[in-house]
């Protein structure tokens, strides 16, 4: 009896060792952690470009894999129009078609933005003819410059890639109104909707 109650004993000391240098460890490894995530100092966020501001030049593809330059100096008097939409995006069906109108009106050259998987955006593009014969870009650079968190979302950018819009739209009156802001670009000179621009490489 005594023999196992030594026995008892000591397992039951053994245990409380090695209980306590987990426990060491743990905390060990919690100070590690703490270290690793401790404040830097106030961190400054960084908003997304605005009007006034000029975009820097990205190179970007069509879900052709063409490039096409964004930022780059268009020919004096011309604008592109910018539309972010999103497969997912209720809104975006219904001002797409606006977008595309008003654009093609005021002689903007009109290119789509998408928010998405490409597989996703394909069957966007194939399943709404108001969308066919207009590039649409993918990548998400643009978006995380301008720092575009709702869509749909309408940016115009000027001969020298500044950045003349930018807004929400949801509908004709919002889109008109925002780009009654700007002058409209000589009838002579108008870029057709749905083609790529000479910025295009």
């Amino acid at each position: 009896m005594m023999v196992a109650l030594l026995i008892w004993q000591g397992f039951l000391t053994v245990l409380v060792l090695v209980l306590a240098v987990t426990l060491l460890a743990l905390a060990r490894q919690i100070g590690v952690l703490h270290e690793r995530t401790a404040p830097i100092g106030d961190q400054e966020a960084r908003p997304g470009l605005d009007v006034g501001q000029t975009v820097p030049r990205l190179v970007l593809h069509t879900l052709e894999d063409k490039p096409v330059i964004i930022g780059d100096a268009l020919q004096p008097g011309h604008y592109q129009m910018l539309l972010f939409v999103a497969p997912e995006c209720p809104v975006c069906k219904r001002v797409i078609p606006v977008a595309r109108e008003v654009a093609a009106s005021r002689g903007f050259e009109f290119l789509f933005v998408g928010d998405g998987p490409v597989p996703e955006l394909q069957d966007m593009v194939a399943s709404r003819p108001e969308m066919q014969g207009v590039p649409l870009l993918t990548g998400v650079e643009l978006g995380l410059v301008l720092q575009i968190n709702r869509l749909p979302a309408l940016v115009l950018l000027d001969e020298r890639g500044v950045i003349r819009v930018k807004d929400i739209v949801n509908t004709r009156r919002q889109i008109e109104d925002l780009l009654d802001t700007v002058p409209v670009a000589p009838k002579v000179e108008r870029v057709e909707t749905g083609v790529i621009s000479h910025a295009a490489v």
